[in-house]
C-alpha cells in the first residue's frame, strides 16, 4: 500500500534569514518549533529525511515550506523568496521522483505576483498546488485583493492548503494572554489558537461566496478539519439564516474541502471527519518533522484504522492522486 503524506515540511536557511529582516510583527513560535533537531531535519532533503521516511512506513512526501511562509515579508521579498523556495522544493523532487511532491510557497503580500508564482509554479516546476498559512497580516483569503490567486487554483485545477499561524498580536493579547508566558503561546499558538486561525479562514472563503463562484476551487485542512468541522452542524445553520448563499457549509465540506490528520492519529477524529467530508475526501500527513516520533506509528494508524479496503487506499495514496492529477500534468 503506497503512502503518501501531504503536509511535510522544510525550512531553509534563506527564509529563516528573510523572516528575521522583516518587519514586526514577527511570529513568536518559529524560535521554539524549529530550532535543535527540528531545525536540521527541516533543512535535510536529502538521505536523512528519506532514512526517517522509510522508518515511519511512508513512501512519499508532499513538501511544502513551513509556517508561517512568506505570509508577512515585504512584497518584493516575498516574490523572490517564493521563487527560490520553490526552486528548491522542484530541484529535490526532480532528485527523487519517486519520494518527493511540492507544494508551493506564495509572495500573498504581492497579490499580482501571488498567481504567476502558482501557475510558474504548477505548469513549469510541476509542483502540486501551494499551502498557505491563512491571513496575510490584517488580510485575510477572502479579501478581494487575492481573488485572482484563488482563481488561478481554479484554473488549474489545484487546491490549496490552509495552514495554521500564530494569531496576530492583537488577537493573542485579547483572547489568549494573562495566565503566564509559556502558557500564553501556547494557548495561542498550537494548543488552541493556531487551529481555530487556519479554519476560520476557510469558513470565511465560504462565507464570502468564494466557493459559489469558484465551485471547482479546492482547499485542504489539517488537524482533522482545525477544529471549525467538529462545529460545523451549528455554523451551518448560522450561516444559512444570515447569508444568501447557494449552499450549506456543510455542502461545501463535501465539495471543496479535504481533510488531513496532521499527525494526530486519532480514529475519533478520523470518524468524525469520515462523516461529514466522506473518504474520498480525507488525505494522509505527519506533519513532519513535528509530529515525528521513533516507531513506525504513521503506518500503523493507517493499517489500522476503521476503513475498508477501498477507503483505507483511498487515504492512503488515491484520494491524493485523484486531487493532485490537474489536466496539464494528466500525462
Amino acid at each position: 500500500m503506497r503512502v503518501i503524506a501531504i503536509e511535510e515540511h522544510i525550512l531553509p536557511a534563506f527564509v529563516r534569514d528573510a523572516w528575521a529582516a522583516a518587519p514586526p510583527p514577527h511570529d513568536p513560535v518559529s524560535a521554539i518549533a524549529d530550532g535543535g533537531e527540528n531545525g536540521r531535519r527541516l533543512a535535510d532533503l536529502g538521505d536523512g529525511r528519506i532514512a526517517l521516511m522509510d522508518e515511519q512506513g511512508v513512501d512519499v512526501q508532499v513538501l511544502s515550506l513551513t509556517t508561517p511562509g512568506l505570509h508577512n515579508l515585504a512584497p518584493a521579498e516575498a516574490s523572490e523568496t517564493a521563487r527560490r523556495v520553490n526552486d528548491q522544493i522542484a530541484d529535490a523532487c526532480a532528485r527523487r521522483p519517486d519520494r518527493f511532491q511540492g507544494f508551493a510557497a506564495l509572495p500573498t503580500s504581492d497579490p499580482d505576483a501571488a498567481p504567476r508564482e502558482l501557475e510558474r509554479a504548477v505548469k513549469e516546476l510541476g509542483l502540486k498546488g501551494a499551502l498557505l498559512c491563512g491571513r496575510t497580516r490584517d488580510r485575510h483569503l477572502d479579501h478581494p485583493a487575492l481573488r485572482p490567486m484563488l482563481v488561478k487554483a481554479a484554473e488549474l485545477s489545484v487546491p490549496l492548503f490552509i495552514h495554521p499561524q500564530t494569531p496576530s498580536p492583537a488577537v493573542r493579547e485579547a483572547s489568549y494572554d494573562g495566565i503566564g508566558d509559556n502558557a500564553d503561546l501556547a494557548l495561542a499558538a498550537f494548543g488552541l489558537g493556531w487551529h481555530y486561525e487556519a479554519g476560520l479562514e476557510w469558513v470565511r472563503l465560504a462565507a464570502a461566496g468564494v466557493f459559489d463562484a469558484l465551485p471547482d476551487l479546492q482547499i485542504i485542512l489539517g488537524h482533522w478539519g482545525e477544529v471549525v468541522l467538529f462545529y460545523l452542524e451549528r455554523t451551518s445553520a448560522v450561516l444559512g439564516r444570515a447569508l444568501s448563499l447557494d449552499h450549506t457549509l456543510a455542502d461545501y465540506a463535501r465539495r471543496n474541502l479535504y481533510v488531513t490528520g496532521s499527525g494526530m492519529w486519532s480514529e475519533e477524529y478520523l470518524r468524525r471527519c469520515l462523516a461529514i467530508v466522506g473518504p474520498e475526501r480525507l488525505l494522509f500527513s505527519t506533519d513532519f518533522p513535528y509530529q515525528y516520533r521513533e516507531g513506525g506509528e504513521p503506518r500503523r494508524f493507517l493499517d489500522t484504522a476503521p476503513l475498508d479496503e477501498d477507503a483505507r487506499l483511498g487515504f492512503a495514496h488515491r484520494n491524493w492522486e485523484r486531487l493532485s492529477r490537474a489536466p496539464h500534468q494528466s500525462g
